[in-house]
């Protein structure tokens, strides 16, 4: 997910704002929220590498690293770890950049574990070919 040469990640799955109702009293973003637009991101994963929908069944590893503030421009970037028979393992990382900087700061980051369901929300197999 790392870009060596600009020390941050490269294609985001999800860039957004940062905004007053997303926030605290102090103005820091609620980790709850930045925890949703991890698992937005990564459901867009899921549901691309699935072929279909894909639900969240487990987030492991979070790790908040510093805080983010209103304003802040918050990029979600991740990778597939692991395609299983029904399930995906996906790496989430959240980077934030201040307004009007350009140096992005990891966040966050977590483990997510998907697994792909029919019209009947039951598993269904992830086609192995990609």
């Amino acid at each position: 997910m790392i870009d060596e040469t600009r020390g941050c990640p490269r294609d985001p799955v999800i860039r957004v704002t940062a905004m007053p109702a997303d926030a605290n009293a102090y103005g820091d973003i609620f980790g709850g929220w930045l925890m949703s637009q991890m698992d937005m991101g990564a459901g867009l994963i899921a549901a691309r590498r699935s072929r279909g929908r894909a639900v969240t069944v487990a987030m492991d590893g979070t790790q908040f690293h510093l805080p983010v503030k209103v304003g802040d421009e918050v990029s979600v970037y991740g990778e597939i770890k692991r395609v299983g028979r029904t399930s995906m393992t996906i790496a989430i990382e959240a980077w934030r950049r201040h307004r009007h900087e350009e140096e992005e700061v990891k966040v966050t980051q977590a483990v997510f574990t998907f697994v792909a369901v029919n019209e009947f929300g039951k598993p269904r197999v992830i086609d192995q070919e990609k």
